[in-house]
């Protein structure tokens, strides 16, 4: 869920300084005149889609259609894992002048094994977790094929697996590959090892524009971006079908470029030629990238690019659809479009949910229910278990996942390991018998959705595990979310939100191979749920003592008063009656252990023990951990469960 156009990131480091992302920084100066003319009313993130879809259509395509309302960010995302290697916007010569790591520079596109275990012609080949680009400061592949061996069946692997990342499947991966080089050129003309340092490394005299040519007019005909030079098509400012005409009618064979890049260039001396971009009657051969010929060797893609031949009003559909999708997917459902070329299908990546389509209920109607679910058998963990699995999975980066449209009764959602599936199910099973009987008692048309139903569930325990430890506190509660249908739910999709660590609730699974430590995820994870620190840390302390690990295992359960809201957790966390143990030399998991007796009292995770080791998160937890600590502790507990609840609430304006 990172990365995206929804927030005009492309604007700061590090992604303004990616090889890929070369010379957009002279773009968005070209572009100033028209954000300086609006102003605030238009933001750097709609107008550099906007111009994308101008483009297009000036170019003669068809555009699916625009939707605004893109909010900029106004510093870099220090937050997100862009993979393990060292990079900082430096020049290699920068680098190897002081003796800095080069590991997964942008001039070193071979160090890549960082990221990648297993080769590409090996049967287990796989990705590192969670990254979706083949190397750093890549968007998507390097188009020279893994490691810059011009393999186009070791490239199709690398697309297959970049794409499916950004739950791109085939066809859209064609579509946006043989769309995207319908038109345009690249530009090889000059060594990669004379041109200037990114933009975040240039001199201060360069004002932010990076990659400085010393080659001839340093543009034009000089221009040096990814080092391949070359049209793809003859007609390279028109929309038409002629870069898979011309990839399927002719063979290529594997050239260089000026720069020194693998590239491709048709075998036969009579295939047609493109025009210079800059010097009038001057003509070259066309050009592909390795990443083209894959498209041509893979079996898969070979029979997408054949339909695509076949019919091009079919291929001009499905590109501009996977330009839509690829340009808005990062903004969260259709309601939060702004503007008249809003698309009017609802499309399964948008994760549709039905508008509000009943009365909501009323302040009597819930004190009713609570009183309905807490007379019902389901248990406080349960309940707030149930709550929390419907909607922690959101993911501020996309404004995807949340409690609205009750996507945790449906697939995959339900079955998730970290979501107790079985636990789940009783409480669903329930929650759905009270909704029957409340719904089919009202005589007008006031109803609540289950959607509503799990968020009142956890409010009502939350309400009782206080009342239980001594403090009285009323959980806020918004109904008028609205149930969702398995028609509606991209399954495939949809599943990349399942958790694979999650601290809230003590899970992280091994098997994924993240090469980042279990509570870094956790801070990621926190991050995406907007969260500042004390909230996250009285969230973590709260859910410990209501029994929230996915597992009922007694890792941070610090409290003999398991489903009671107090602040055991705290008290523990910060005592000096304890020393903390590692169980083994991996030091996943420890013992709390009595600094008298040396008996083992409880057991815990990283995920605990960070809010104890760390600094900031320490001094927060102090707060809550002090004698006088407790009701704070539940208040504030109260008030950031409420943002979580209402965090994809996009129809009630804070």
């Amino acid at each position: 869920g990172r990365g995206g156009a929804a927030r005009g990131m492309q604007r700061f480091a590090p992604i303004n300084s990616w090889w890929d992302n070369g010379n957009t920084d002279k773009s968005r100066r070209l572009l100033w005149p028209i954000k300086q003319k609006y102003g605030a009313a238009l933001s750097w993130a709609d107008l550099m889609v906007l111009t994308g879809n101008c483009a297009l259509e000036i170019m003669g395509l068809k555009t699916f259609g625009f939707g605004g309302g893109r909010i900029d960010a106004w510093e870099a995302d220090r937050a997100t894992y862009w993979g393990s290697e060292f990079w900082n916007g430096d020049s290699v010569d920068n680098v190897k002048k002081h003796h800095k790591e080069l590991s997964g520079h942008p001039d070193e596109m071979v160090t890549r094994d960082i990221r990648w275990v297993g080769k590409p012609d090996e049967e287990y080949y796989d990705l590192e977790n969670p990254l979706a680009a083949s190397h750093q400061a890549l968007i998507y592949v390097n188009p020279e094929g893994p490691n810059g061996e011009g393999d186009p069946s070791a490239s199709a692997r690398d697309i297959r697996e970049t794409f499916a990342r950004m739950a791109m499947n085939d066809e859209e991966t064609v579509a946006l590959i043989a769309g995207g080089h319908a038109f345009g050129k690249s530009h090889g003309m000059v060594s990669s090892d004379k041109i200037g340092p990114a933009p975040e490394a240039a001199p201060i005299q360069a004002m932010g524009l990076g990659w400085q040519n010393p080659e001839g007019t340093g543009f034009a005909e000089y221009t040096m971006t990814n080092g391949i030079e070359g049209s793809w098509t003859p007609n390279p400012t028109k929309w038409d079908n002629n870069y898979l005409i011309n990839l399927f009618k002719y063979n290529w064979e594997k050239t260089k470029s000026p720069a020194g890049a693998i590239q491709w260039t048709p075998s036969d001396p009579d295939a047609p030629k493109t025009p210079d971009a800059h010097q009038m009657g001057v003509e070259h051969a066309l050009m592909m990238m390795t990443s083209d010929i894959a498209l041509k060797v893979d079996p898969a893609y070979h029979e997408v690019c054949q339909r695509f031949l076949n019919d091009f009003n079919y291929f001009s559909d499905a590109f501009s659809r996977a330009w839509y999708k690829l340009t808005h997917r990062d903004m969260g459902p259709k309601t939060r479009y702004l503007g008249p070329e809003v698309a009017e299908e609802d499309l399964p990546w948008q994760d549709p949910i039905p508008a509000l389509d009943h009365d909501v209920v009323n302040d009597t109607d819930i004190n009713s229910l609570k009183d309905w679910i807490l007379t019902s058998g389901l248990s406080v963990s349960a309940l707030v278990s149930a709550a929390w699995s419907s909607a922690s999975n959101y993911r501020n980066s996309d404004k995807r996942g949340g409690a609205n449209g009750a996507r945790v009764c449906l697939d995959p959602q339900k079955n998730w390991e970290v979501n107790r599936p079985q636990e789940l199910g009783e409480v669903l099973s329930i929650l759905e018998r009270i909704q029957a009987d409340f719904n089919g008692a009202q005589s007008g048309n006031k109803k609540i959705s289950m959607a509503d139903l799990i968020v009142l569930g956890g409010c009502a325990a939350i309400e009782k595990a206080a009342q239980d430890a001594g403090v009285s506190v009323a959980v806020p509660f918004t109904p008028g979310r609205m149930d969702t249908t398995q028609e509606q739910t991209d399954v495939e999709s949809f599943e990349w939100l399942k958790p694979v660590s999650d601290g809230f609730r003590n899970y992280h699974n091994e098997a994924v191979g993240y090469k980042v430590k279990p509570e870094r995820i956790f801070l990621d994870r926190a991050q995406l749920l907007t969260l500042t620190a004390p909230e996250w840390t009285v969230l973590v302390g709260g859910l410990r003592s209501l029994d929230q690990n996915y597992d009922h295992s007694k890792h941070g359960i610090f409290t003999d008063q398991a489903g009671v809201l107090t602040n055991d957790f705290f008290r523990v966390l910060t005592s000096m009656d304890y020393e903390w143990k590692p169980v083994d030399n991996r030091e996943m998991l420890f013992d709390i252990c009595d600094r008298k007796t040396g008996e083992t009292k409880f057991t815990a995770t990283r995920c605990d023990l960070i809010f104890g080791s760390n600094a900031e998160l320490r001094q927060v937890a102090e707060v809550y951990g002090a004698n006088d600590g407790h009701e704070r502790m539940v208040k504030d507990f109260v008030a950031a469960w409420n943002k979580v609840m209402m965090l994809d609430r996009f129809d009630v304006r804070a």
